[in-house]
């Protein structure tokens, strides 16, 4: 599976470019999963599901399927997050995962930058970000999309990994 990644800080426009990325790529017929990295406490799960109550009771792991689609849930309980390397371990196949986050990670990586949140560049201090899609014009040592661009940056992306 090749592997890049989309980064940026809070309100970069990092989710929307994934969502229209995941849609261009598809469109061409290559196949697309995605990580997302979440920094703060997340739940997919609602109290008072069945779901819920058998993880509140204690399992480890609770699997949610149905005949349209299947959730596997695994509470940590004490143990450390597990790294993007052991995450991808569990992936189905495809031609191509889409990582939103993990910016210390060493993949290749698309910087989402807008010039209203007033947040620095990441792509100054760090190599593995290969390109910089903003919403301003940008002078850098690397190439810069607009940041609604799609097709741009899908066909950089799509070169980069040999897709």
């Amino acid at each position: 599976m090749k592997l890049y990644g989309i980064v940026g800080w809070k309100n970069a426009g990092k989710t929307g470019l994934m969502e229209r990325l995941v849609t261009e790529i598809t469109g061409r017929g290559i196949s697309v999963s995605t990580v997302k990295h979440a920094h703060h406490r997340f739940d997919v799960d609602h109290p008072g599901k069945d779901s819920y109550r058998h993880r509140v009771a204690g399992t480890t792991e609770v699997l949610l399927a149905s005949r349209n689609r299947f959730a596997l849930m695994h509470e940590l309980r004490e143990e450390d997050e597990p790294s993007l390397a052991q995450l991808l371990t569990k992936l189905a196949p495809v031609d191509l995962v889409l990582i939103e986050g993990y910016k210390r990670d060493a993949h290749p990586k698309v910087e989402a930058h807008r010039a209203v949140t007033g947040n620095p560049l990441i792509a100054p201090d760090d190599p593995t970000v290969r390109a910089v899609a903003s919403d301003t014009a940008l002078t850098l040592d690397r190439t810069v999309f607009d940041l609604d661009d799609t097709t741009a940056i899908a066909d950089f992306i799509l070169a980069e990994v040999g897709l």
